[in-house]
C-alpha cells in the first residue's frame, strides 16, 4: 500500500475507533504509533512516542490551559454563577421571557469567568431551570436556553479550545481570544432576540410576572450589583489586559485564577475543601486535554509523512477562486462530526486535516479558528449526542425527557444559522477587535 492510501486509511480507522466509543486520545495515539511504525519503522515510532509528551506539555502557550481551568473551577465552586443569575433575574425579568433572557445573560458572564460550557450549563441548569418551571415557563424553552447559552463559554474568553487551536495553528493566542468576543456577544444577542420574539408572539411560553413581583425586583436591582461587580472587574481585567497587550494568555490565566480566589475569599464564598475540589477538577481536566493533544500531535506527523496534508492542499488549489465552496464543505463536515463526537475530539481531529487547506487558500487563520470553535459549539447542542443537552438532562432528572430539551434547543440552532451566515459572509466581524490590538 502506498503511503498516501495508507494515510487516508488511518483516517478512516481512527474515526471508526471513535465511533466505537474508544477514547479520542487512545484512538489518536494507537493509530499514530502503528501508522508511524508502518511508514518508517518501529524504533522511530517509539522515539516519537517518547519525545511527544514532553515537547507538547513543555509548550509555554499551553500553560494558559490549567490556569484558565483553575479560574473556572474556583468560579464554579465559589457560587459566582448564583450571584450572576440573581442579578440578571432582577434586571431582565420585566422583558417577555425575562427569566430565559436572564439565564442567557448570566451564562455570558459566567462564560467569561469560567470557560467551560459543561460547567456553565450545569450551574445555570441548577439555578435557572427550577425558577423558570416554578412560574410556568414552557419546559422546552427553559431547558433549551440553558443548554444553548452554555455553549458561549467555548467562544467568549477565556476559551480552552481557542488556546489549543492557537498552539496547533501557530497563530497568536491573544488575538484569537480577543477575536472571540464579538462573535460570542453576537450569538448571545441572537439568542435574546429569539427569546423575545417567541415569547412576544406566544406569551404562554413564558408567563409574565405580576406588577407586585416586578416592583419587588426593581427595589433590589442596585443591591444585586454589589455581588457581581468584583466578577465584572475580573472579566474586564483579563480581557483588557489581553487587548492592550499588557499580559500574555498564560499571565492572564494566572492573574484570573488568583483574582477569582481572592474575590471568593473576600466574599467568603469558598472553603478549603471547595478550593481542594477546584484544584482536583482543574488537574483532571488538564490531564484529559493534554492526553488528547499529544495524540493529535503524533497524528499530525503521520499525516505529513504519508502526504495527506499535501494532497489536501493540492486539492483545494482548484477552488482558490471560490473559497466559499471550501468553507461550506468544511461546514458540513463539522456539523456531521458534531452529532457524534465531543468538542475537543472534533477540533483536534480536524485541525491537522483542514489547516493546510486554509493556508493554501490564504484565508485568515484567526477567523478560521473562530469558525471552527463556533461549529464545535453548535455540535454541543446537536442531536443525537449534544453534550450540553445531556448535562441539562442530568440536572433536571427524569421529570423532563431528553427530546423535550432537544425541541427547545432546535430554536436556538436557527439563531446559529443566522450568526454563522454573518460570520462567514463578513469576516470583519471577527477580525475587527484583533486588528486594533497593539
Amino acid at each position: 500500500m502506498d503511503p498516501l492510501t495508507f494515510g487516508l486509511t488511518t483516517l478512516a480507522v481512527m474515526l471508526g475507533l471513535v465511533a466505537l466509543r474508544v477514547p479520542i486520545g487512545v484512538s489518536l495515539g494507537v493509530v499514530s504509533i502503528l501508522g508511524l511504525a508502518y511508514v518508517r519503522n518501529f524504533p522511530i515510532a517509539l522515539s516519537i512516542l517518547r519525545e511527544t509528551p514532553f515537547s507538547f506539555a513543555a509548550s509555554w502557550d499551553l500553560t494558559a490551559i490549567p490556569m484558565f481551568l483553575l479560574m473556572g473551577a474556583i468560579a464554579n465552586h465559589s457560587g459566582i454563577s448564583s450571584a450572576l443569575f440573581r442579578a440578571a433575574r432582577l434586571w431582565f425579568s420585566a422583558l417577555p421571557g425575562g427569566l430565559a433572557v436572564a439565564a442567557n445573560m448570566a451564562s455570558v458572564g459566567f462564560a467569561a469567568a469560567c470557560g467551560s460550557s459543561l460547567a456553565s450549563s450545569a450551574a445555570m441548569g441548577r439555578l435557572a431551570i427550577p425558577e423558570m418551571l416554578r412560574v410556568g415557563y414552557d419546559r422546552a424553552l427553559a431547558t433549551g436556553v440553558v443548554a444553548s447559552a452554555g455553549t458561549l463559554a467555548a467562544l467568549i474568553p477565556p476559551s480552552i479550545l481557542l488556546v489549543l487551536y492557537g498552539v496547533f495553528a501557530e497563530v497568536s493566542i491573544s488575538r484569537l481570544l480577543i477575536a472571540g468576543i464579538i462573535p460570542g456577544l453576537l450569538t448571545a444577542v441572537a439568542y435574546v432576540a429569539l427569546i423575545l420574539i417567541r415569547c412576544w408572539l406566544n406569551p404562554a411560553l413564558a408567563p409574565r410576572l405580576s406588577d407586585a413581583e416586578l416592583a419587588t425586583l426593581r427595589r433590589d436591582r442596585l443591591s444585586s450589583l454589589r455581588e457581581v461587580w468584583p466578577v465584572t472587574l475580573l472579566i474586564l481585567g483579563i480581557i483588557g489586559g489581553l487587548y492592550a497587550g499588557i499580559v500574555t494568555p498564560t499571565e492572564a490565566g494566572a492573574t484570573g485564577a488568583s483574582l477569582a480566589l481572592l474575590i471568593s475569599l473576600v466574599q467568603r464564598r469558598i472553603t478549603f475543601s471547595l478550593f481542594t475540589a477546584a484544584l482536583k477538577e482543574s488537574m483532571a481536566a488538564t490531564a484529559q486535554i493534554f492526553f488528547v493533544g499529544m495524540g493529535a500531535v503524533m497524528y499530525t506527523r503521520l499525516l505529513s509523512l504519508t502526504g495527506v496534508s499535501s494532497l489536501l492542499a493540492d486539492m483545494v488549489g482548484g477552488y482558490a477562486g471560490d473559497p466559499l465552496m471550501v468553507i461550506l464543505a468544511i461546514s458540513v463536515v463539522f456539523l456531521i462530526l458534531g452529532m457524534f463526537l465531543d468538542p475537543l475530539g472534533i477540533m483536534l481531529i480536524t485541525i491537522p486535516v483542514f489547516l493546510p487547506m486554509m493556508k493554501a487558500l490564504g484565508l485568515d487563520l484567526v477567523w478560521f479558528g473562530i469558525i471552527v470553535v463556533k461549529y464545535v459549539e453548535i455540535g454541543m447542542i446537536t442531536p443525537p449526542l449534544g453534550m450540553n443537552v445531556f448535562v441539562v438532562k442530568s440536572v433536571v432528572g427524569s421529570d423532563i425527557p431528553v427530546w423535550t430539551i432537544y425541541r427547545g434547543v432546535m430554536w436556538f440552532l436557527l439563531a446559529e444559522v443566522v450568526v454563522m451566515t454573518l460570520l462567514i459572509a463578513f469576516p470583519q466581524i471577527t477580525l475587527f477587535l484583533p486588528a486594533l490590538m497593539r
